[in-house]
């Protein structure tokens, strides 16, 4: 059972369209696991919808709806298969990856902990952690808004415990020690805006080099 959710004001900016790429990643991430966020989503889809019914129109050009398919075949991706999600990824974040977990290129950043840095536009980062059970991560504060979904095992902190579909929402008001539970490896998709404070030297020694 999901006890973690996203807040409105995510949602709401998710809908609009107003949500940094690797923000809008983690939101689709969760949803995909979460009814309640979803059930909310569609709503504030629709509100929106009817918003701009409402709203008066604007004349346009003549070729402007021709102008505007052929920008979206010209950049257009070449098209992929969407894997089913029946992993540990769910399916946005398959999609996003081109597999699953054992798709990801993890890196050691210390004490066991591996990551993997995705590609997303420079407003914010997003990355994969790989926790070994009974590990911590070093206490910290933020310098920004941190989401933390978890996408396997579990982690607890001195905001809760957070297992799978759970999402922490993390910022410069909050300090914590996320400490992965016994068993599976804790896998977690986190989106940061700015780099984490980190309270003791070692940690901040390293951090120019994992980029957290």
């Amino acid at each position: 059972m999901i006890r973690h959710h996203l807040t409105d004001a995510l949602l709401i900016a998710y809908a609009a369209g107003d949500l940094a790429e690797a923000y809008s990643l983690a939101v689709a991430t969760h949803i995909s696991l979460c009814d309640e966020c979803r059930a909310r989503l569609a709503a504030y889809e629709a509100l929106g919808g009817a918003v701009l019914e409402g709203c008066d129109t604007a004349p346009v050009s003549d070729g402007s709806l021709a102008e505007t398919m052929a920008r979206i075949r010209n950049g257009a991706p070449a098209e992929r298969a969407v894997p089913v999600s029946r992993g540990v990824f769910p399916t946005p974040l398959q999609a996003y990856i081109g597999g699953d977990a054992e798709a990801v290129r993890w890196r050691s950043i210390g004490g066991g902990v591996k990551q993997a840095i995705l590609g997303t536009s420079k407003a914010a980062s997003a990355r994969l952690l790989r926790i070994p059970g009974g590990t911590a991560v070093p206490d910290h504060s933020h310098g920004g808004l941190e989401l933390t979904l978890v996408l396997q095992g579990a982690f607890s902190d001195e905001g809760g415990r957070f297992a799978r579909g759970d999402i922490e929402i993390a910022d410069q008001s909050v300090e914590h020690t996320p400490t992965a539970e016994a068993g599976p490896d804790c896998i977690c998709l986190a989106v940061t805006d700015a780099p984490l404070r980190f309270n003791s030297l070692i940690p901040r020694l390293l951090q120019p080099f994992v980029k957290i």
